[in-house]
């Protein structure tokens, strides 16, 4: 991808969600909602303070996280959809699960 998000944007690839629900019933398309939850592709520098300091974002590219509904602008890039939106916009990052290993 050549695409750089500039001051405190981000690039996020929406993760799809799973199409049959834990009791087995299978959702069709038009009763979906679009997922909140998305890979973060690029990020940009951060936001500028008035001082001129750059403070840089709390995510990076390859971290997964949750945003609202109506965050962000749609774009599509090099065919495939994705969203621009402000760092702000971000509910939280996902975390990996670790194993624990047994004392």
């Amino acid at each position: 991808m050549k695409f750089r998000p500039l001051q405190d944007r981000v690039v996020v690839r929406r993760i799809d969600a799973e199409a049959k629900t834990a009791g087995g019933i299978i959702i069709p398309d038009t009763a979906k909602e679009k997922p909140g939850e998305g890979e973060v592709l690029a990020v940009g520098p951060g936001a500028r303070s008035e001082d001129g300091r750059i403070h840089a974002l709390d995510v990076k590219a390859g971290d997964r996280v949750l945003f609202g509904k109506w965050s962000g602008s749609e774009i599509k890039l090099d065919g495939e959809e994705l969203m621009i939106m402000k760092e702000s916009d971000l509910l939280g990052v996902i975390e990996k699960k670790t194993a624990r290993k047994a004392a």
